[in-house]
């Protein structure tokens, strides 16, 4: 388990955090989501000890990253700098962290297989491709069998497959009771693999909860060549309605949209439930402001 409460961190005028508290539980997939320069990778570090917060704690497992016994066996990490001596292969990049880890040498082998490196793993790392050096990246977050993962943009240079390979790996990893903290820009891949979300916009989260709750919250979508016309139409019948990436947001269900829109003579283009966007749409409307005040700012 993660928790961060009330995690504030000021860079002299600046604020990379304001006030974040979330959980993040055993046997779940936690999607952390946030445009950039959100501060999902400020607060990724916080909980690993390498920054100090301003104020508020963070925790995993129950204490402070700096207070955990032999953390390399507790907690896995994939930052976006990761990086590897170039003149090393990958098996003795990961034999030299086994050895200072108190890891034994054995596990190497182990996670060498689960990444698909094992005949890569001669060969040296300045010759691996992005997608390679990812997969080493999450070789050694591994090496320790933690209970934990922090992972900062692990897709980062997969291919499809590869991708498709690191969601089955962490999905696997959490229903074996792991607690999985995620950041990625790859919206549909954390929606096929997280259960909960947590969503951060200029430093303040924006949303959180499941992605059940988050995504059947979002209401019906609907499209119009005249889209005034339906949001006056559903205001009037006592429905919220906004405008909504080119079409109109409700939360009147399906059914009772198909039948406000046939009473004012709207022919509809698109009607669905707005989940059925998925996390793209909400990630959208979610961040769109804080977007817009980065932007000012």
């Amino acid at each position: 388990m993660i928790e961060v409460d009330g995690l504030t961190k000021r860079y002299g005028s600046t604020v990379a955090v304001q006030d974040l508290s979330f959980t993040v539980s055993a046997g779940r997939v936690t999607g952390f989501l946030g445009p950039n320069g959100a501060g999902k990778s400020t607060t990724m570090r916080v909980i690993l000890g390498l920054v100090h917060p301003t104020s508020g704690t963070t925790s995993v497992l129950g204490s402070p990253y700096c207070d955990l016994r032999q953390p390399e066996k507790r907690v896995g990490a994939l930052l976006e700098t990761f990086d590897a001596h170039p003149g090393r292969s990958g098996r003795s990049h990961l034999r030299v962290l086994a050895l200072a880890g108190g890891i034994p040498r054995s596990r190497v082998e182990e996670v060498l297989a689960l990444v698909e490196l094992t005949g890569a793993g001669r060969r040296r790392v300045k010759g691996y491709s992005l997608g390679m050096r990812q997969r080493l990246g999450l070789a050694a977050a591994l090496l320790g069998d933690p209970e934990v993962l922090v992972l900062d943009e692990p897709a980062n240079g997969l291919d499809p497959a590869g991708i498709r390979w690191m969601r089955d790996l962490l999905r696997g990893y959490a229903d074996e009771g792991g607690t999985v903290l995620l950041s990625s820009h790859l919206l549909h891949e954390i929606e096929v693999v997280a259960d909960d979300l947590v969503v951060i916009g200029n430093g303040r989260i924006v949303a959180s909860g499941t992605k059940g709750e988050l995504l059947a919250s979002a209401g019906t979508y609907a499209a119009a060549p005249e889209p005034a016309t339906l949001a006056a139409a559903l205001t009037s019948a006592g429905h919220a309605a906004q405008l909504s990436l080119g079409g109109i947001r409700t939360d009147a269900d399906t059914a009772e949209v198909g039948r406000i829109a046939l009473a004012a003579g709207v022919p509809l283009t698109e009607l669905r439930p707005a989940d059925g966007a998925g996390l793209e749409e909400m990630f959208l409307e979610l961040t769109a402001d804080t977007q817009r005040e980065g932007a000012a700012a």
